[in-house]
């Protein structure tokens, strides 16, 4: 009885086990993630950061472009709207396709989007939008 306990009891330990991120792995992600604030920062660059609104309207129909969690919405060269998502949206960067759905033709805070692969059209995540800040030219 004592043999079929013993290895019930190391499950838990093993599986945690095989949950964790080895050294390697942890700096290939950091690596990844400055990358992705790098090219973040070149695109925002020379724009100023206003207030953050919970809302934007969907039309006319903006320029998304995906970093990381981060959406960038391009208005035009002047006006670009930035939102910070919870979720999984990264693959808008790899050229997934963004579909919201919304009755309202504005795009809010708290409001769910789903990614689809271009090919496919498989689901490929969803996220929540943040607040939407505006980053313009002074």
């Amino acid at each position: 009885m004592r043999m079929r306990t013993l290895p019930l009891l190391m499950l838990p330990a093993l599986l945690l086990g095989a949950c964790t991120q080895t050294q390697a792995e942890v700096e290939r992600a950091q690596v990844r993630e400055a990358g992705v604030q790098e090219k973040l920062a070149k695109e925002l660059a020379g724009l100023v950061p206003g207030k953050p609104e919970t809302c934007i309207s969907q039309f006319p129909q903006k320029q998304s472009s995906g970093y990381g969690a981060t959406i960038l919405y391009r208005v035009n060269s002047g006006l670009v709207y930035r939102s910070d998502t919870v979720g999984g949206c990264e693959g808008i960067a790899r050229g997934d396709i963004l579909v919201t759905r919304t009755s309202t033709g504005q795009l809010c805070r708290g409001d769910i989007a789903q990614t689809f692969d271009q090919t496919s059209r498989f689901p490929t995540g969803s996220c929540s939008f943040g607040d939407f800040v505006p980053y313009r030219k002074p």
